[in-house]
Order: structure tokens, then C-alpha cells, then sequence
């Protein structure tokens, strides 16, 4: 135990020799262990429930390969861009294309989730965790200071804030990308899901957003009423208001259990892991997680964002601090909701 009473133990040591390490906070029946590895949520646990809430291994080689985005901190950027081509201030920067040589995705190969994070504060209940970006990596510019606290209140609420400063001007949407699941049953059926959205984004073969936001009135995208998931998501959904306003974006509920998730990010890409594959690495079940095993929520901006004028703008510029504040209430069902 550190002197303040957060839980901080070695998970694993990497060939170069870095020291991973689980740093375990708890509040309001909750826990919830952060590892350094890209400060992800490897586990969050409420009372009386027996069982992770979000995707994750007790193995590091696990996201050093198929689990590298369960539960990290993603980006510079998360999400993709076209391409690997970034326009700003007149100049077109050159991104590691890391996506099957096509796209840049989650900020390239050695994005925010690739690095090992420094813990530079805890308490019982929260930890903070820096990084430094540096200038040119993965050919995003700017030398970029980024924070991550994760937070559990007296009722267990557990929030993500993520802030953000750069000495050039660069573009800076970061991203928490867990995987969801409530019933550990890897059964998404089982799960119904409301998304307060009035339109999504569209995307070709390559995920890449086409055109402006689509109404999903009528389309297999409608979840302003809760129902299943759709098992071939991987979709962005576009909320009305100003980038900074707390709103709900998602609600994710089994007949025990509901997630509601507020965010001040105008967009949410929802991903119900139609591709997973952790094989041979297991999960926390003890077994690989495949198709459907659990559902990514990832509050952040509009996909593509560089290469679209038209959507709402992520340049981060000198002077400026980026703020990203998302929180994930879960609580029992008393009864199932009509």
C-alpha cells in the first residue's frame, strides 16, 4: 500500500526492462485497477457482483497484441484518419499508416496506448497519470503534455478526465477505449442499449465517415429507444450541442445490471466487437474473448475529423488546455424497465 492507501503493486516487467504497474482505487463499493501500460482499465468491479465490468487480462502480453486498445487511453487521436493524412496551417503531415497500411488508427503505432504512463498522483479513491508525446511521433506535431485521472466517488460512479497542452499547433481527440459487459456472458443479446443521438456517420469499407451525419430515423442505427445491439456496429453517433457540455451519450442495461455514461464529447463511437479475437490469450473468464464478448463505448470527436471541414474542428493550439470528462454509473435494476 502507497502511504495515501491506493493499492500499487508490480503487474510486469517488459524485455526493456520498464516496470508495469496496477495501481488499484476504490469508492462507493467500486474498484478499479489502472495499469502504467497505456493507463488503461485493466478491471472495475462493483459489490455484490462477481465479475469485471469491462474486458481485460491479467497478462501484459495480452495487450501487447490482440487486447493493445481494451480499456487504454487512446490517441493522439482516436479513431481513424484517411489515409494517414493529417491537413493543418497549411501544411499536410504524414501519420503512421498502422491500420493494413491505409489508415492511421488511434494515433498510430505508437500511440497513447503503446507508452507506459507515469503515476503522478494518487489517493484511495484516484489516480493521475502523465505522458509526455513528443514532436514528430508517429508524424503528429507538437510536444504534447497529456493527463489522465481516473476517479471513484462515494456512490461509485467512476469518471475519466483527460486534459491536454502542446507547444505547436496539432490536432487532439483522445479516447478511453473499454469494453463493456455486464453479464460476462460475452452475449451482447442479452444487453439492450439507448443512444440519445438523432444521427450517426456513415462509413465506406475502410470505416472512413463519407458525408455529413445521417438522420437515424428509420435505419438500423435508432437506439433513441432501447433494444439490442446491432452486432455489426462500428459507428460514430453525433450529439447537438457545444464540445465541453455534459450529456448522457449511451445507456446499457441487462435485467441485473445498467450502465448510464454522460460525456462532454459530441460524438461516440460504439463498436460491439464483431472482430474480437484475444486467442490464446484469455480474459478475465479464463478464456479468449471472441465476437460479441463485450461492447467498446468510446466518447471522443467525429472520426476523421482532419480530413472533413465540415465537422466540428479538434486543433489544439498553444495556450489552450483540451478537456475531456466522461462518467460510467452503474447500478442494480430493481425491476426490468419497460
Amino acid at each position: 500500500m502507497s502511504e495515501t492507501g491506493t493499492h500499487i503493486q508490480p503487474f510486469a516487467t517488459l524485455a526493456d526492462g520498464t516496470t508495469v504497474q496496477a495501481v488499484t482505487i476504490t469508492g462507493g463499493g467500486a474498484t478499479a485497477t489502472v495499469l502504467t501500460r497505456g493507463a488503461t482499465l485493466q478491471d472495475f468491479r462493483i459489490q455484490g457482483v462477481d465479475q469485471s465490468l469491462v474486458l481485460g487480462s491479467a497478462g501484459i502480453a495480452a495487450y501487447a497484441g490482440p487486447m493493445r486498445y481494451f480499456g487504454a487511453i487512446v490517441g493522439p487521436v482516436a479513431n481513424r484518419i484517411a489515409g494517414g493524412r493529417m491537413p493543418l496551417g497549411g501544411q499536410v503531415f504524414d501519420l503512421d499508416r498502422n491500420e493494413a497500411g491505409k489508415t492511421t488508427l488511434h494515433g498510430g503505432s505508437t500511440g497513447f496506448s503503446e507508452q507506459d504512463w507515469t503515476i503522478a498522483e494518487t489517493t484511495p479513491n484516484t489516480v493521475v497519470l502523465t505522458l509526455e508525446h513528443p514532436d514528430g511521433r508517429d508524424g503528429f506535431p507538437g510536444n504534447i503534455a497529456v493527463r489522465a485521472r481516473y476517479a471513484l466517488d462515494d456512490a461509485g460512479v467512476l469518471t475519466v478526465e483527460i486534459t491536454g497542452t502542446t507547444d505547436a499547433p496539432t490536432y487532439f481527440g483522445p479516447a478511453f477505449h473499454g469494453y463493456w459487459t455486464l453479464n460476462g456472458a460475452g452475449d451482447l443479446s442479452a444487453h439492450r442499449m439507448t443512444i440519445p443521438a438523432e444521427r450517426y456517420l456513415a462509413v465506406d469499407a475502410d470505416l472512413i465517415p463519407q458525408d455529413a451525419p445521417t438522420p437515424v430515423a428509420g435505419t438500423r442505427f435508432d437506439f433513441r429507444e432501447p433494444h439490442a445491439p446491432d452486432p455489426a456496429l462500428d459507428h460514430n453517433f453525433c450529439f447537438d450541442g457545444a464540445q465541453g457540455d455534459m450529456r448522457l451519450v449511451c445507456r446499457l442495461e441487462t435485467d441485473a445490471l445498467r450502465l448510464e455514461i454522460e460525456s462532454t464529447e459530441i460524438g461516440l463511437q460504439v463498436y460491439t466487437g464483431g472482430a474480437l479475437d484475444t486467442a490464446p490469450f484469455a480474459g478475465h473468464e479464463g478464456r479468449p474473448y471472441g465476437p460479441g464478448a463485450g461492447i467498446a463505448l468510446e466518447p471522443q470527436f467525429w472520426p476523421d475529423t482532419p480530413n472533413h471541414p465540415d465537422y466540428p474542428g479538434s486543433v489544439l493550439s498553444p495556450g489552450e488546455t483540451y478537456r475531456q470528462v466522461t462518467r460510467f454509473a452503474v447500478t442494480r435494476q430493481t425491476k426490468r424497465p419497460l
